[in-house]
């Protein structure tokens, strides 16, 4: 059976926290390793985190949970804390706040991994996302979808899978750490790198076709937006080559003018 490992970052993240944990406390799917890498919050993060793994320990499931709380340098170094922990066959990194939007959610990820015999499982299982506030409740379907074809050159036109709904393989994911040089746009490098090391391998990349994450808008790439778009430049300067690039940003700022 195909195991997954989520991978939650906290850091004061007690308002936000609980909806995510539930969301993975309800998935039908069994085969389910929740980590929790908490930088040594000063509010009630662990606390929640810690019932929440007894609530899950007294559930009738088959889901793990794994909990983590000490100082670290910052988002990347966490998640490569996780990717390090990790001991599934597909790792997805869910933030404080997001949240998967059904039961069944995992349910229609595992569809994608099936393979027939002698095949290799993908590299890379993705899907769609849509936008919901703190509460909870919809606001819209992200602007960025995946194409029904993904490789890792899509990606020069913006993330089109978000982070949340980018379910990497184990093996190759922990080959590949983020680049902690990034402080805030190494997830767009990580996936591109995973999306090459897959195309490498002659790996599929297969679309889910459903949406399998709700994510919260204000995460820390949009209350640092300009240090971020200043990263992601660099992120596709060094996958796409410098002159592509800045045709494409012109692109980008035409096509912000037209709407």
């Amino acid at each position: 059976m195909i195991t997954f490992s989520v991978v939650t970052i906290t850091y004061n993240a007690a308002s936000v926290l609980q909806p995510t944990l539930d969301s993975v406390l309800m998935q039908d799917y069994p085969h389910v390793e929740h980590i929790i890498i908490d930088g040594a919050s000063k509010d009630d993060t662990v606390k929640i985190a810690e019932a929440y793994q007894q609530q899950s320990d007294e559930a009738e499931n088959e889901h793990t949970v794994r909990i983590q709380s000490e100082p670290d340098d910052g988002l990347y170094y966490a998640m490569n804390k996780g990717l390090q922990l990790a001991t599934g066959d597909y790792v997805v990194f869910l933030n404080a706040g997001d949240r998967f939007p059904e039961p069944d959610t995992l349910d229609k990820v595992v569809l994608a991994a099936v393979v027939g015999d002698g095949e290799e499982r993908p590299a890379v299982l993705f899907g769609d996302t849509d936008i919901i506030d703190e509460k909870g409740n919809f606001l819209c379907h992200r602007r960025l979808s995946p194409p029904g074809r993904l490789t890792w050159r899509s990606f020069r036109y913006g993330m089109l899978v978000c982070h949340q709904a980018f379910y990497a393989r184990m093996d190759i994911a922990r080959s590949l750490p983020y680049d902690t040089d990034y402080r805030y746009s190494a997830d767009v490098d990580w996936c591109i790198r995973i999306m090459k090391e897959g195309e490498k391998r002659r790996l599929l990349l297969r679309n889910i076709h459903a949406v399998v994450a709700n994510y919260v808008q204000e995460g820390q790439t949009t209350i640092h937006h300009k240090e971020s778009l200043r990263e992601r430049f660099d992120v596709m300067r060094r996958h796409y080559g410098l002159v592509r690039t800045l045709l494409l940003h012109v692109w980008f700022a035409i096509r912000s003018l037209i709407k």
